[in-house]
């Protein structure tokens, strides 16, 4: 007779499976995305983005997947001053035209305009008038996005406490009118 001891109830009994006789399945080979080289518009994007990186001494610190950008400078102690953004890589219309607005912040200065709103709205300025020099197609849907975002940084700034908006901004005061779907 076996007499059962407590190590039996708290140790699992060892099985043995089928599945654990068998040999692992072999990894796929890893075959690389056949990808041609760009062309027609393509090959227009990837070329001004790498005249507008360069003609503002900008680096790209990551390419983001969503539809949203960010631009800063960081000064060192020695002095020189490093130029940074994240966006979206220019493929369309949208993401073109959020690059140019972070490569707005540095083409005009950061704080050369007060508030902060009217900072938004020149980068944004010159976001849609770089678009039309290049003869990139600027949507319905940029307009749009332009003016949630100037609606967006007028709201922050009059609940930091903005007394008086400045006169480009009051077409972006009301929020834009949707259209049904």
């Amino acid at each position: 007779m076996n007499a059962l001891t407590l190590w039996d109830f708290l140790l699992p009994k060892p099985t043995r499976s089928k599945r654990s006789r068998r040999k692992p399945p072999a990894p796929k080979p890893i075959v690389p995305k056949q990808t041609s080289a760009p062309t027609g518009m393509a090959l227009k994007y990837e070329q001004i983005t790498k005249d507008m990186l360069a003609q503002y001494g900008v680096r790209v610190r990551k390419w983001r997947s969503s539809m949203s950008g960010v631009a800063w400078q960081v000064t060192y102690r020695d002095g020189t001053v490093s130029k940074l953004l994240e966006s979206p890589k220019p493929k369309g219309p949208m993401s073109a035209a959020i690059f140019l607005h972070e490569i707005g912040h540095h083409a005009i200065g950061f704080g050369t305009y007060k508030p902060r709103c009217l900072e938004e709205y020149y980068a944004w300025k010159f976001a849609i008038d770089t678009m039309h020099e290049l003869g990139l197609n600027v949507t319905d849907r940029v307009h749009e996005r332009m003016h949630d975002s100037l609606h967006y940084a007028i709201e922050k700034a009059l609940r930091r406490g903005l007394k008086k908006i400045p006169e480009e901004l009051t077409p972006y005061i009301e929020p834009r009118q949707r259209t049904p779907a």
